[in-house]
């Protein structure tokens, strides 16, 4: 619990969330909000077609990222993000890259094949609704969701997710059992 309150509160007034330190290099654009937020209700469709919401993910730490099979940046994220969820996947994280694609799930799964990909579980939402639920006005943006799902940080433009820095950043919260 210690841990989580050096990493989610400010030291003082003034002081940058501790979490800031973590927006170098590669996360160098990423935006740390001083305590968390609660995320908007949205929902999407998993890989079979059935509704989910973030509430699903309850209990882990989770990087959520809006993408679509045009979206050029996006495009070179991807194999990262995919990296990513190799290197630390599992019963405390989880990537849900969801895309916004109006192509629906099988251009979205065509894609993370071409991109080599494919480890990432597909999410989809053909109707772009969660974008504008989650104030997303741009792609890619990467939202990183504590284990209460509330936001912690979110990042617009792509990123590098396996680099030092993103390592560093999800393994501090996935270090708190309590994030």
């Amino acid at each position: 619990m210690a841990l989580l309150m050096a990493i989610l509160s400010p030291a003082g007034a003034g002081a940058e969330p501790p979490l800031a330190q973590y927006a170098t290099g590669q996360l160098q654009n990423l935006a740390v909000h001083d305590t968390p937020k609660p995320l908007a209700d949205a929902s999407f469709r998993d890989g079979s077609g059935a509704e989910i919401g973030f509430d699903a993910f309850r209990g882990k730490v989770v990087l959520v990222n809006l993408w679509a099979t045009w979206c050029a940046p996006c495009r070179h994220e991807m194999p990262s993000i995919s990296r990513l969820q190799t290197a630390r996947g599992g019963d405390d994280f989880l990537v849900a890259a969801i895309s916004v694609d109006r192509g629906g799930a099988e251009k979205s799964l065509t894609f993370l094949q071409e991109v080599d990909a494919d480890n990432l579980p597909l999410y989809v939402d053909p109707t772009t609704r969660i974008g504008r639920a989650l104030g997303a006005y741009g792609l890619p943006i990467t939202i990183l969701l504590n284990r209460q799902g509330e936001e912690v940080a979110r990042l617009v433009g792509p990123a590098e997710w396996d680099s030092p820095e993103a390592l560093a950043l999800i393994d501090a919260l996935i270090a708190d059992g309590a994030s």
